[in-house]
């Protein structure tokens, strides 16, 4: 399923969605979280961006993973090359479990701007900060890492 997409290998297509969505999520949160006015206009797109960011990275890594045992089928690669593909798989639970967590901070916190009152909603936005760096800053190792497997040093 995440090997493929009309013949290219899904991986270099799918990291794409990743890399808009959850950067994209990481933002919209935060704003949401800290800029009240902003709440109504960016409420829809907040939760469209909590489920999907996620997704996108469970494809990635996926994908990923079938990528991976296609090009070296006949056996791991050696040297730097395997280094460096190391390094940039090393990212993908990372960012995983950073952008899920965010996608759930990120419904918390649009439910509790809707029905909970605005200690619970400062809460979570303080909490939404941190998490949207963390996410941020593993979609920019993962990616970095994974254009250096690619393209070379």
């Amino acid at each position: 399923m995440f090997d493929e997409v009309l013949g290219l290998p899904a991986h270099p297509l799918i990291i794409h969605t990743a890399v808009i969505f959850i950067p994209l999520l990481a933002v919209g949160s935060v704003f949401y979280g800290l800029v009240p006015r902003w709440r109504p206009v960016l409420g829809w797109a907040v939760v469209v961006l909590a489920v999907a960011a996620p997704v996108t990275a469970f494809a990635a890594r996926e994908s990923g993973e079938a990528f991976q045992a296609r090009l070296f089928a006949g056996g791991a690669p050696q040297g730097p090359l395997a280094q460096r593909i190391e390094e940039h798989e090393s990212f993908a639970l990372p960012l995983l479990l950073s952008s899920l967590g965010l996608g759930v901070v990120a419904l918390l916190l649009v439910y509790s701007a809707a029905k909970l009152g605005k200690t619970a909603t400062t809460v979570l936005a303080v909490v939404t900060v941190p998490l949207a760096l963390v996410a941020g800053f593993y979609v920019l190792r993962a990616g970095h890492t994974g254009a250096t497997a690619a393209w070379g040093s």
